[in-house]
């Protein structure tokens, strides 16, 4: 059984990455539903949520359901990250996770994400500030380093955990490489064997199949794996990974009738929590990953995209469902 704080997770846990614009609440649930163990939520700029941001704070909204639950924060100021701890305390997630892994150029010019790993002092100083401000535990998601130049994982790892880090999520890239070329595991391997870590690691990359995922435990030995892109209209993946691991053989891939199903969870979960407006627009660029692979399915999707009512969405789901019935994708 894996430990971070009081929070108790399954031997080899699986986790949904913190991703923005996608890992909000209707997109989680079905990821819990369907074999997440723990799940983040999307980034949320400890700026944001001190100006009282309304995108930031709707980031803080968490459900009994989805528990365990972290919710992420990011920045490059001691003092604005120590009071946005404080903030996202009140609501009472399980964890709090601090991003210094993201490679996007605008978080990086504020000296935080990846940007915070050309200066690992600050990177620790950030941290302390977080711990000092909360009784939650508190995590970290970063990468290898800066560039292949500059990857300094293992430091990291060692003083991160010095001073209260919980675990640890490592992207197996640099910040150069941003989600492009082969992702490095061997770095994560050697931070996990460093006799001086104790706290948990998980590693996050490439990750996109049973076979990898059984690969990489075995090849890697690492806690656990998060697994970010590849939950990307497929929330399946997580129950897929954990019957190979215990069987050996592949759950039945989901239908068409079970997109479907997924894809009107997604919608009426979305207009639920953000308005029906809202929650229309921001479920769009989710059906080209739902129904990924299907044949001629084009003229749908068109429709999914440009219709501004629920109940016409509602019916051309159900008319895509009954079109494709016994459809087998490949």
């Amino acid at each position: 059984m894996i430990k971070i704080g009081n929070i108790e997770l399954p031997d080899f846990p699986l986790l949904l990455a913190p991703m923005e614009d996608v890992s909000d609440p209707p997109f989680r649930r079905l990821c819990k539903m369907h074999g997440a163990d723990m799940m983040y939520s999307e980034f949320i700029s400890s700026e944001g949520l001190i100006r009282d941001a309304i995108k930031s704070r709707m980031k803080l909204d968490i459900f009994d359901y989805e528990r365990p639950v972290g919710i992420q924060i990011f920045g490059g100021d001691e003092e604005a990250m120590a009071l946005s701890s404080k903030i996202v305390s009140t609501v009472n997630p399980d964890i709090i996770d601090i991003n210094f892994g993201c490679p996007v150029k605008k978080v990086v010019c504020k000296g935080a994400g990846a940007g915070v790993l050309k200066d690992v002092d600050l990177m620790i100083r950030l941290t302390k500030a977080v711990i000092d401000s909360t009784h939650l535990p508190v995590t970290v998601k970063t990468r290898l380093g800066w560039d292949d130049n500059s990857i300094n994982i293992d430091e990291v790892a060692e003083r991160l955990q010095d001073v209260g880090v919980a675990a640890l999520s490592i992207h197996a890239r640099t910040r150069a490489q941003m989600y492009k070329g082969h992702s490095d595991w061997s770095h994560i391997a050697r931070v996990k064997n460093n006799p001086r870590i104790t706290m948990p690691i998980f590693g996050n990359g490439d990750i996109d199949s049973p076979e990898k995922a059984l690969q990489y435990k075995n090849e890697y030995g690492i806690d656990g794996i998060m697994i970010g892109r590849a939950a990307i209209g497929y929330p399946w993946i997580f129950n897929e990974i954990k019957h190979y691991f215990n069987t050996g053989e592949h759950l039945a891939k989901p239908t068409v009738v079970d997109r479907v199903e997924a894809v009107r969870n997604h919608l009426t979960w979305a207009m639920q929590w953000k308005g029906e407006r809202l929650g229309i627009v921001e479920t769009r660029p989710h059906y080209t990953n739902y129904f990924k692979g299907i044949h001629s399915f084009k003229p749908y999707k068109l429709k999914l995209v440009t219709l501004d009512h629920p109940e016409e969405l509602f019916a051309l789901l159900n008319e895509i469902q009954e079109a494709y019935v016994g459809y087998e994708l490949v």
